[in-house]
């Protein structure tokens, strides 16, 4: 284990962090941190950064309540940039995205593929920044009661495709339902990595009912 005097912090006495998501392996942010900070980030087991703009310590959730717990701190192989693994709860961008990256610069076109991750970070990106003209951005406009409505609506439809044994209008239909779904996740405050541990949770509970129904 690496001592702290053995980092090498910049001339004016900072780190950089990387903040990783330990379940998604996202990365998170990207912050800064003095050795203070890193001692009682060391201390509490949760991340304090360093602010450059304020210049004071800040334990990362204590207004937003976003605590991030740390579960490991790897210094790079110059010892001057760390990797901070952390368990969130709640949003990393103070705009309130699951992720302070959400903006594309360049994309290869052949490297582009579709997940629903991307489209998370995709409508987060709309919530944390309003484009003029977007649908997505016109749901958070009208808020919740809209959302609802919307997914109601879109509800109703997967329904009615499915009675009718239209296949692939049911899958047209269930992709409208699960975006906007996902918008009210955003509108909620609910991540992807919080529905994917519920039905974690929910596949050994339902594996542990299966093995007593198989004992008995």
């Amino acid at each position: 284990m690496l001592n702290i005097e053995e980092l090498k912090f910049d001339d004016k006495g900072l780190i950089p962090a990387v903040i990783v998501d330990a379940k998604t392996k996202k990365v998170l942010t990207l912050a800064y941190m003095n050795k203070e900070s890193l001692q009682i980030s060391l201390e509490e087991g949760r991340t304090c950064f360093w602010s450059r703009s304020r210049q004071e310590l800040w334990r990362k959730g204590e207004t937003s309540g976003n605590v991030q717990r740390i579960a490991s701190i790897i210094a790079d192989c110059d010892k001057d940039a760390l990797m901070v693994v952390v368990d969130k709860n709640g949003p990393a961008c103070h705009l309130g995205a699951d992720s302070c990256f959400h903006n594309p610069v360049f994309i290869q076109d052949s490297h582009e593929r579709f997940s629903m991750d991307s489209l998370m970070e995709l409508i987060e990106g709309r919530k944390a920044e309003k484009k003029e003209g977007s649908y997505t951005t016109y749901l958070f406009e009208k808020g919740t009661d809209k959302i609802l409505k919307k997914i109601g609506e879109e509800a109703t439809e997967v329904i009615i495709a499915a009675k009718d044994n239209d296949k692939q209008e049911t899958i047209y239909e269930i992709a409208d339902l699960a975006y906007h779904v996902m918008v009210l996740m955003v509108e909620a405050g609910i991540s992807l990595e919080d529905v994917r541990s519920e039905l974690a949770s929910r596949h050994v509970i339902d594996h542990k009912v299966k093995q007593e129904k198989m004992t008995k």
